[in-house]
């Protein structure tokens, strides 16, 4: 495949910068690369716009130098806050990926961030917070702190503390209950205790009303005695 030499009049991503002289597939120069303005085929003429070219991509590195320095401290003060699904032991369903982070930024602080700049050693699979490394210019990198939360919520403290408080009331409960069920006993043991002095009084006056009424009983015996001794006399 023929290849043709070309001034670059744009930044190309994996090709080259303005002002740049690269060798390129003639096809791919003549049928995309000239119709685009992105490149200029490499002439004595055209040698004349290369230090226009240099001119205006230091300005364009520039430009982009100082965004990259303002991003990156503006994102070192936010926590982008992603909500995934996990279970109660806090293994999550899925893992966090660079394009996951760009599109919280873009929808949570509407920030627009390559995920080519969001630098992951390994996909984010447990809940927590961490410090992503940004790679936002060759001469410009920054941290942004992210906090992977489940989207089922937690038990509250409050929660677990009425769930202990309710066994507790239930002994109270049945504390208050035991010690009203006592109280009643009690009540009915001296109410019985009352109850049976008066029998146990009318036995022991039993033998006393026999002792009371045998000497009666003598006397009306004794009469019929005396009275023969009268007639006797």
């Amino acid at each position: 495949m023929p290849k043709t030499e070309v001034i670059l009049t744009h930044n190309i991503v994996g090709l080259g910068a303005e002002s740049d002289q690269v060798k390129v597939a003639a096809g791919y120069a003549r049928n995309f690369l000239f119709p685009q303005r992105l490149a200029i085929p490499l002439t004595q003429a055209n040698r004349r716009h290369l230090e226009a070219l240099r001119q205006r991509r230091a300005e364009r590195e520039a430009h982009e130098f100082n965004t990259m320095t303002e991003l990156s401290k503006a994102l070192s003060k936010l926590i982008c806050v992603i909500k995934v699904k996990a279970g109660e032991d806090g293994k999550m369903f899925g893992s966090v990926t660079a394009g996951m982070i760009a599109d919280e930024l873009k929808h949570q602080f509407d920030i627009s961030l390559d995920k080519k700049k969001i630098h992951l050693e390994h996909p984010v699979r447990t809940l927590g917070e961490y410090e992503v490394e940004l790679h936002l210019h060759a001469e410009v990198k920054g941290t942004l702190k992210v906090r992977v939360e489940s989207t089922t919520p937690a038990a509250t403290p409050a929660s677990e503390a009425t769930v202990a408080a309710a066994p507790a009331e239930a002994k109270t409960e049945e504390g208050k209950k035991a010690r009203t069920e006592k109280r009643s006993f009690a009540k009915r043991d001296v109410k019985g205790e009352k109850a049976s002095k008066p029998e146990k009084a009318e036995k022991a006056e039993a033998p006393e009303a026999k002792k009371s009424r045998a000497p009666k009983a003598e006397k009306t015996a004794k009469t019929p005695k005396s009275e023969k001794k009268e007639k006797a006399e």
